[in-house]
């Protein structure tokens, strides 16, 4: 059980399948990646389990562990204990001491429970991560927009004007927090007020991203009075709506179909390929948002958090 020794070694560490591994040498590139962050479980130069953390360009700190596989014609007891050796091993080696683990990422297919043999694999993966006392947190839905689905025509309800300054968007953030269903602001809020909550989302985050902020949109009722904001970005991989959300007292509206149309328009006025999204599963107000403009489910992902 090691790390790989550097870019010679990722069509090692790329054996085992995965919908990351084309991206994996240019998040090298980028820093986004350590050799020493990915690590492998070899018998006789096989990969038997792999891990692999990701973090934002220029950290010194594993942000998500978004990589984790076991050969899955290994016997049954046996790729859950490798799997999960590796994974304590690798997280000795690489994390903080008395560190909090960051996230597990996963991503899934949208019918994932209906196939035996996907529901087998996902299944033994989450085992990892329990055994080394990891937990399910949320399950959340992929979303994606393409070109040939309509952008929803401005109905002329609202005026969207760009945001000021930062100072002007935590105040936003800060408020749309309040009767949220987004599980990590809700867990968020667990430990920490709502401004510190958007402080920490919005430096985490959102102004990480290198697109323009001259994208984000407010929107106010005719008399100037703001109902809520959009987050239209690229992340690096794709163009996204990174944020959205109506204010507490605007709510029941439907303002959230204007606010997406306009953040869609925003990013397809750029000539992109896809715009991406996701919500959590049990944010059914805001998947109906996104399937009534023209985004497709096209994948899920499931986060485990270590306590």
């Amino acid at each position: 059980m090691r790390p790989i020794t550097g870019r010679e070694e990722l069509d090692l560490f790329s054996r085992l399948p995965y919908g990351l591994n084309g991206e994996l040498a240019d998040d090298l590139a980028a820093a986004r990646r350590r050799p020493e962050w990915m690590w492998v479980a070899l018998r006789d130069d096989r990969p038997l389990a792999r891990v692999a953390w990701w973090c934002r360009p220029g950290s010194d700190t594993p942000l998500i562990l978004d990589v984790l596989d076991i050969e899955d014609s290994t016997s049954a007891p046996d790729r859950v204990d490798i799997g999960a050796r590796l994974l304590r091993t690798a997280m000795t080696a690489t994390l903080p001491n008395g560190s909090r683990p960051p996230e597990y990422s996963r991503f899934v297919p949208p019918d994932w429970r209906e196939n035996a043999v996907t529901r087998q694999a996902i299944e033994d993966r989450t085992a990892v991560v329990e055994r080394t006392g990891g937990r399910l947190f949320v399950e959340r839905l992929r979303l994606e927009w393409r070109p040939e689905a309509p952008v929803g025509e401005p109905t002329g309800r609202l005026a969207f004007r760009p945001i000021r300054d930062a100072r002007e968007l935590l105040v936003l953030m800060a408020s749309a927090l309040e009767g949220t269903l987004d599980a990590h602001g809700r867990d968020d809020l667990t430990r920490m007020s709502a401004r510190e909550a958007a402080v920490k989302h919005y430096e985490d985050e959102l102004a990480c991203y290198a697109s323009p902020q001259d994208w984000w949109r407010i929107a106010t009722l005719p008399q100037g009075e703001p109902v809520g904001f959009v987050i239209p970005a690229h992340n690096g991989y794709n163009p996204i709506i990174a944020y959205i959300a109506v204010l507490p007292g605007h709510r029941g509206n439907g303002y959230i179909d204007d606010l997406l149309a306009e953040g869609t328009r925003v990013l397809a006025e750029q000539d992109v390929p896809r715009v991406r999204a996701s919500t959590d599963l049990g944010n059914v107000p805001m998947a109906k948002a996104f399937r009534r403009a023209g985004y497709a489910n096209f994948e899920r992902e499931i986060n485990m958090v270590w306590s």
